[in-house]
């Protein structure tokens, strides 16, 4: 009898410190079916954005085990590091993803050009918790393809060890004092943003002089510029490799949790407000088991390890009252409501201007790749100088021996 009680006790310790993915005990809203797919052998294939998910590290929570063993759904996630590329592989055909999460003016894109499924509402209750603020947007207003997974700000990150004047204005990411130290987007779309906000531009460009005058200050920017990085940043600013570089508000402030010597601004000309949402490719073969991973992506206390962990903004309202009282007043995480007032949403261009753009990146990018090839006549004259003198020495020698 003694041995009886001492198993069901350590039974009941067992369960008390066993983690709570294994019963289920991320508190999701009544009447929702999680269970509904068990037993079917489904695969979800997810793609987002890197370093985009709390995934168990340091002590948090791991939101794609979480879901796998609530739901008995497989999960396949990847990444990837722009809008770009993610449009890129969709539209090559060269993968079948169920859930994306890309950025409010690749949205638009996807919507014009009839690559997302609408999504049914009623697989998705939690909708109801995003707020009014991040819906009806220029992106989808109708709100049939997207639901909102985060939004923030694009500023300049700085290491204040490196950097001794105010960072206060774009105008620092072409200060020649920092040659050779400032990071800068690889990504057109943000790049060209950056320089239509220091020439006083909209970035959402509409005539063609428009691009080729943010063109050409990005090309005077070039040779000060250390490197295009996406996440390649975090190692770099992280490091101390760079002192300047421009990114997301999220990421900032992760970075600035490893490396207390980076700052973070926004800049004064204004800059991008961006909403990140998650969107269901078209053709995907598992649409309402990519509904149900929607829909626990905004349960509360997902949405608010997500935020904790990657430390971008949310736009599910009750997860942001429970988020710790530093990140509620964080400027960065959520700016002033006189800072957003002065930022820009990017919408969809006309495809003479995307193609204008695609055409002045591809030129800036070239040339930075192929910079070295200037020297490459110099080079091969040198080469043929040196073949020649150690072909006449040989020739001289040989003459003396013969004498």
């Amino acid at each position: 009898m003694k041995r009886f009680f001492t198993t069901i006790f350590a039974v009941l310790l067992l369960i008390t410190v066993l983690p709570f993915s294994a019963f289920g005990e991320v508190q999701t809203e009544e009447g929702y079916d999680y269970t509904r797919f068990q037993g079917e052998n489904i695969t979800l294939n997810v793609y987002n954005w890197g370093l985009y998910i709390s995934d168990g590290t340091d002590d948090s929570m791991n939101v794609i085990q979480e879901f796998e063993d609530l739901t008995g759904i497989q999960v396949v996630y990847n990444t990837y590091d722009t809008n770009e590329n993610l449009y890129a592989k969709l539209k090559t055909g060269g993968a079948n993803y169920d859930v994306i999460i890309p950025s409010d003016y690749m949205i638009g894109k996807m919507i014009k050009e009839d690559m997302l499924e609408p999504l049914d509402f009623a697989n998705i209750p939690n909708y109801s918790m995003i707020g009014s603020a991040y819906k009806n947007m220029p992106y989808d207003p109708q709100n049939a393809y997207s639901v909102p997974y985060t939004w923030g700000v694009v500023g300049i990150i700085y290491n204040t060890t490196m950097v001794d004047t105010t960072v206060d204005s774009w105008d620092i990411m072409w200060d020649e004092a920092y040659k050779g130290q400032i990071l800068m987007f690889n990504n057109s779309r943000d790049a060209f943003a950056i320089a239509a906000k220091k020439a006083g531009l909209s970035m959402n460009p509409t005539t063609v002089e428009d691009v080729k005058a943010m063109a050409e200050l990005l090309k005077k920017q070039k040779p000060l510029v250390q490197s295009y990085v996406m996440d390649e940043i975090f190692d770099k600013m992280e490091g101390g490799e760079a002192a300047i570089a421009p990114y997301y508000a999220g990421d900032a402030i992760t970075m600035i949790g490893e490396n207390p010597d980076l700052a973070f601004a926004i800049p004064k000309e204004g800059t991008n407000y961006f909403v990140d949402a998650m969107c269901i490719p078209k053709g995907c073969k598992n649409k309402e088991a990519a509904e149900m991973f929607i829909n626990f992506m905004c349960e509360t206390e997902v949405a608010l390890a997500n935020n904790e962990f990657i430390g971008y903004s949310t736009p599910q309202t009750e997860a942001a009252k429970l988020l710790p009282e530093e990140l509620q007043n964080s400027p960065i995480a959520y700016p002033s409501a006189e800072v957003l007032a002065n930022t820009e949403t990017m919408v969809v261009l006309s495809d003479e201007i995307n193609a204008a753009m695609d055409k002045e990146w591809s030129n800036i990018r070239s040339f930075d790749e192929g910079k070295n090839l200037y020297f490459l006549p110099l080079i091969l004259l040198v080469a043929v100088c040196v073949i020649a003198l150690c072909v006449w020495r040989k020739k001289v020698k040989k003459e003396r021996n013969n004498y």
